[in-house]
């Protein structure tokens, strides 16, 4: 750990010093913070459902030390604004811990909140590569991979497995979308075989994306990097497919959801995604995909595995450390390994997981088929 970390653990910390002391019928209080209705929602909702499998087998089993857990469960919309007010809303309620938020834009606007308070986050979902990278969030963790090396996988992919020779990057403009879209525009420029043939942003929300759509055709373009979510991208893919271009459509892990299918449907079919890696083969994912199966009747979706994951670290770290002291909880979560749907892992320095990996998809028979395995 540096210094300067070190010193920002104690700084958050330190607001907890003199905790009230708690009788031994007091439960755990752990936040769950995500988009849980409106366009987003199928990315929340199963770190809802995650975390409350996990912390059912753990009140079951009579609690963490002796406490039940109780699940605090938060609604942001992935928006920013609300993200805040939400944040706050947790730390008054009494949650010491939180696993979320979802959306990169709405992790970014909380975590300073969170940070202030001496509140440990650990997020199934939000990549975006800042959260990390700069060590302003001392506080926070991820069981997901970072932008910067989702968006190499996806650069790599299409120039040597699509062997694309112009490049159309295209993004949301927002915190997640963006940020992935400009280390894909680092990444093409760098590569002296291929072109760069148009960046940009476009309008959340927009019924018509055929401004964009006819600026790509008009590109040239063998292939489009799009960063963002799926209700944007499955209207870009449907406009270009309705104007019969066969141009290949690469995406992030925003668009590998089965929304995306659902709502371009068969336009959807050829459209590529980076997702975490397939854990069907593991069998504490097998476990806890079929434990979903039969609580909620479902297949698990989007980051529910990066989700189980979290609450499985979190969960660890409470009791190894024996309470929600921050610091305490820090030196678990950074020197042991847990075992995850992902295999074994803990957290680097900077709060990125040790073991979780990610994989390309494609779009086969109205399902993400995993092609390109690490």
């Amino acid at each position: 750990m540096t210094f300067c970390r070190f010193a920002l653990y104690l700084a958050f910390a330190l607001v907890i010093v003199f905790p009230t002391p708690l009788r031994a019928a007091d439960t755990i209080k752990i936040g769950i913070a995500g988009a849980h209705s409106g366009d987003l929602a199928s990315y929340g909702l199963p770190t809802v459902r995650a975390t409350e499998l996990v912390v059912k087998g753990i009140n079951a089993r009579g609690g963490i030390n002796g406490r039940q857990v109780e699940l605090l469960i938060e609604d942001d919309v992935c928006k920013p604004e609300i993200a805040t007010n939400i944040a706050t809303k947790l730390i008054s309620m009494g949650a010491r811990v939180v696993i979320g938020h979802i959306c990169s834009g709405a992790t970014k606007a909380a975590l300073p909140i969170y940070r202030d308070a001496g509140v440990i986050v650990i997020s199934p979902s939000a990549t975006n590569a800042d959260l990390t990278l700069n060590g302003d969030y001392p506080n926070f963790y991820r069981t997901i991979f970072a932008d910067n090396i989702q968006a190499r996988t996806i650069v790599d992919f299409t120039v040597r497995e699509l062997r694309a020779k112009k490049i159309a990057v295209i993004h949301d403009k927002g915190d997640y979308g963006k940020g992935l879209a400009e280390f894909a525009k680092t990444f093409v420029e760098e590569n002296k075989t291929v072109e760069l043939v148009l960046y940009e942003g476009v309008t959340p929300g927009a019924v018509d994306y055929s401004a964009v759509v006819q600026k790509i055709k008009r590109s040239g373009a063998d292939a489009v990097i799009y960063g963002g979510y799926h209700p944007e991208a499955s209207k870009i893919v449907t406009q270009m497919r309705k104007k019969k271009m066969g141009t290949a459509f690469v995406s992030d892990d925003g668009v590998k959801d089965d929304t995306f299918i659902k709502v371009a449907g068969a336009f959807a079919e050829g459209v590529y995604a980076t997702g975490p890696v397939d854990v069907s083969a593991n069998s504490l994912g097998r476990s806890a995909r079929e434990a979903h199966r039969q609580e909620y009747g479902t297949e698990p979706g989007a980051f529910f595995d990066n989700a189980y994951a979290a609450a499985l670290v979190l969960t660890n770290a409470l009791a190894k450390a024996g309470g929600t002291d921050a610091e305490a909880m820090a030196g678990v979560l950074h020197t042991e390994d847990v075992e995850t749907p992902f295999g074994a892992f803990h957290f680097d320095r900077n709060g990125d997981a040790t073991g979780t990996t990610l994989s390309m998809f494609r779009v086969e028979n109205g399902r993400y088929v995993p092609i390109k395995q690490p």
